[in-house]
């Protein structure tokens, strides 16, 4: 009988025991299992806030507009990546705002100058992450409030612009002035140069196509109108007959598409305001300059880009008094539509990007790269093509161009790329 007593004595020990430690375990689980689940927010949350301060900083050319542009650029960008295990629901939980984005000069002080501003950090909270486990093991033991439900997560990022070793130029080629010499090879910061369609080629002083991977494609020019990265100064570039499809994707940084065509997908810059003699008779310095004899509705570059205009300034047609057609002289035949003006969703500004400034390799006379222009795209491709006009800013590697490009950074010289330093 004692026997009988001792032996349901152990088996009940057993079972506290066993409660006990599956409880120990559970515990252990459930701090594994919230912890990651806070690291895998936290990892997402980095991704999105790297992408916003990279987006930011590419934008920090030391214009009136920087500091709007870079917001509304980082605010793109990180908001396009999600969040919280890649919930559907981030677009309603607390997305990247312009307040998380601020900027910082030179010896990183703190600065809302777009004349200064160097660095730009993201640096973002993300609220009422959930608990899982641990809110069941408060539950169970009774004291909830040691064992949270939500949990915050914070990431944070910065950025700036530095040389590159590689680059993501269009597929052209700037052709050195004769006698000319570097920085800028004979040209004029403000000048018009010609962008030749003939299949011979430019002439010294002028710009015509070059394939960057050294190809004669004309298919392969198009394809590396959508970003072909990685040319590096040595490579030779190829010369290929250019086919009319160059159009489409070239016209799709103006906004200005064909009936298939998608602004979301198939980005614009911020502005698609062209300048062509008609619309700027100084043909010089549309970038920043005034427009002396030009139409009043003629502002520069910079200025249309803050407003955020179209190719028909504050309207949507092609075609028509007001249209884009009418406002630069250029004929559009097979385009519909624009990407809509102004400070309103589904056009520039939502779906804006930096399109249209743009680098350019210089070449020898043999085709090889020898340095980087930068360029602002001017006009819109006719049909049928003619010749067209970009304008030269300057070097790309000068502190205070312009252009940004995309590629490997680390270089001693060069195109500027956007690169994260914390």
């Amino acid at each position: 009988m004692k026997v009988q007593t001792s032996v349901r004595r152990q088996r009940g020990a057993m079972i506290i025991t066993a409660a006990l430690a599956l409880l120990f375990l559970l515990g252990f689980m459930g701090i594994a299992l919230d912890f990651g689940h806070l690291f895998v927010v936290k990892t997402e949350l980095q991704t999105a806030v790297d992408s916003c301060a990279l987006a930011a900083a590419r934008e920090l050319d030391k214009q009136a507009t920087a500091i709007t542009r870079a917001q509304s650029a980082g605010q793109s960008a990180g908001n396009a990546n999600r969040v919280n295990m890649q919930s559907v629901t981030w677009s309603g939980q607390g997305q990247i705002v312009a307040a998380d984005i601020s900027f910082r000069d030179t010896a990183y002080a703190p600065t809302t100058d777009p004349l200064v501003a160097t660095y730009a950090q993201c640096a973002h909270t993300q609220p009422n992450i959930d608990i899982w486990l641990m809110k069941v093991m408060g539950a169970f033991s009774g004291n909830a409030a040691a064992y949270p439900a939500t949990q915050n997560v914070a990431a944070s990022a910065v950025a700036t612009r530095a040389s590159a070793q590689t680059t993501c130029p269009i597929p052209v080629g700037v052709k050195p002035k004769p006698g000319s010499a570097a920085p800028n090879y004979g040209f004029a910061v403000g000048e018009w140069v010609k962008l030749i369609q003939a299949q011979s080629g430019a002439a010294g002083g002028e710009i015509g196509w070059a394939n960057l991977d050294g190809s004669n494609s004309a298919s392969e020019t198009e394809s590396e109108m959508n970003n072909y990265c990685g040319t590096e100064v040595g490579d030779v570039l190829g010369t290929p007959g250019v086919q009319t499809s160059i159009v489409d994707v070239w016209n799709q940084r103006f906004g200005i598409y064909k009936n298939s065509g998608n602004p979301s997908t198939q980005r614009p810059d911020y502005t698609g305001y062209a300048y062509t003699a008609l619309s700027w008779p100084a043909q010089s310095n549309a970038y920043d300059g005034p427009a002396p004899g030009s139409p009043a509705s003629a502002q520069n570059f910079l200025t249309k880009r803050a407003a955020f205009a179209s190719c028909a300034d504050t309207g949507t047609n092609v075609k028509g008094a007001n249209g884009c057609e009418a406002i630069t002289g250029l004929s559009l035949n097979g385009f519909q539509k624009l990407a809509a003006p102004g400070n309103v969703a589904g056009g520039h500004m939502q779906y804006g990007a930096d399109r249209r400034i743009v680098t350019a390799p210089i070449i020898d006379g043999a085709g090889h790269v020898i340095d980087y222009a930068c360029l602002l795209m001017l006009q819109p491709l006719s049909i049928p093509m003619t010749d067209t006009w970009l304008e030269f800013r300057g070097n790309a590697g000068a502190i205070n161009s312009p252009c940004t490009t995309s590629g490997l950074a680390g270089g001693a010289a060069g195109p500027l790329v956007p690169v994260l330093v914390r």
